[in-house]
């Protein structure tokens, strides 16, 4: 927004109750070309692996490359960004509530009122509530990043999904994203209802850097930690001139739980929006219905244990190109493209779970 030029008579304030100095989170994400934040892209990769019992396949994911932005190096870019301007005001604080009175839009924070013409939220409730006919699942996980006294990676190849681990708690898989020959993060996730104990996801970890990548001798240097919602129910976009965005927008893909690529798309249709019209919101709908359809059908087929997650997965990868799969989970796949997709995949799971679905987008 600061960059565009086009806010320089506005103020903003932003407000964290955190100061963002430490590497807490890392995102990953797949772009085709140079993105906004490539100057800090840690590390990307053009090939990557899928594995689950009895099959193993190796990516090539051009033309897009699978890139790694770790948590702090978003941070320090952002607010040296922001530092330079003169509008711009930062707050470090926790947001007590929000609504709206006759002066406009407000929140309470550090003791203060602060109104304002717009606020964008991106806090959402301890506990989204998901009111059925939709699904409620969770992707939550753990990352070390590990150092070996040996080369023990590969730093040109990641892995994108391995299976490989026990899905006694539903759709389990690590990925694993190599830096160096000899530092890489291990992230286990699960696609289920609940949580783990923490010592589970450590035990998911340790058991498998020793008996899959045959690793015994490492150093943690980092640990990282999340839950993302993934649900179909829609995500209130705003009221009463709070503009919800991220994950509190409804910006996080329902069946796989990637967010930070379509953040960047809202936030992009925000900005443009708020320079052309005044209003953020006169932007067109991100998605086809469509999109939104095929989520809650494999959300459906997960939660009624149509298939299990690996076997989905597994088929896809086996049976189709892999920039047609990152395409088609990017929301930028034709039909054509999606007709192929879901012919590889078996037709009675799916079958039934989209004449379920189907309903809630007529």
């Amino acid at each position: 927004m600061v960059l565009s030029g086009d806010f320089k008579d506005q103020s903003i304030l932003l407000i964290d109750q955190e100061d963002k100095s430490r590497n807490d989170r890392t995102w990953c994400f797949w772009e085709k070309n140079d993105g906004f934040f490539e100057n800090i892209v840690h590390h990307s990769w053009s090939r990557a692996w899928f594995h689950d019992h009895g099959f193993s396949k190796l990516l090539d994911l051009s033309p897009y490359r699978y890139k790694m932005i770790r948590g702090i190096d978003f941070y320090s870019y952002c607010k040296e960004i922001l530092s330079r301007q003169d509008n711009v005001s930062f707050l470090k604080s926790r947001i007590d509530g929000m609504g709206r009175s006759g002066e406009g839009p407000y929140l309470s924070a550090g003791g203060l009122k602060i109104t304002s013409r717009f606020i964008f939220n991106s806090l959402i409730a301890e506990k989204h509530v998901v009111i059925p006919p939709y699904h409620d699942l969770l992707q939550h996980f753990k990352g070390w990043i590990i150092e070996t006294p040996e080369p023990a990676f590969d730093a040109g190849v990641a892995t994108l999904m391995d299976f490989r681990p026990s899905q006694k708690h539903g759709a389990t898989f690590v990925y694993v994203m190599p830096l160096t020959d000899r530092r890489a993060l291990v992230e286990y996730t699960l696609f289920s209802k609940s949580l783990l104990q923490d010592e589970e996801y450590e035990d998911g970890l340790r058991h498998y850097i020793s008996d899959t990548l045959g690793i015994g001798s490492y150093a943690i240097l980092e640990k990282e930690s999340g839950v993302i919602p993934m649900t179909d129910q829609p995500f209130k976009k705003a009221e009463a001139g709070i503009v919800n965005i991220g994950t509190a927008g409804g910006n996080t893909k329902a069946s796989t739980g990637y967010t930070f690529q379509f953040i960047q798309k809202q936030t992009a249709a925000i900005v443009h929006s708020l320079a052309k019209s005044g209003d953020p919101l006169k932007i067109p709908e991100r998605s086809a219905k469509r999109f939104k359809w095929f989520d809650s059908v494999l959300l459906n087929v997960l939660a009624h244990h149509r298939m299990e997650g690996h076997d989905v997965f597994r088929i896809l990868f086996k049976k189709n190109d892999p920039s047609s799969i990152l395409r088609f989970l990017d929301n930028d796949s034709s039909v054509s493209t999606e007709v192929r997709l879901l012919n590889t995949l078996p037709i009675w799971p799916f079958l039934k779970a989209g004449v379920q679905e189907i309903h809630k987008y007529l």
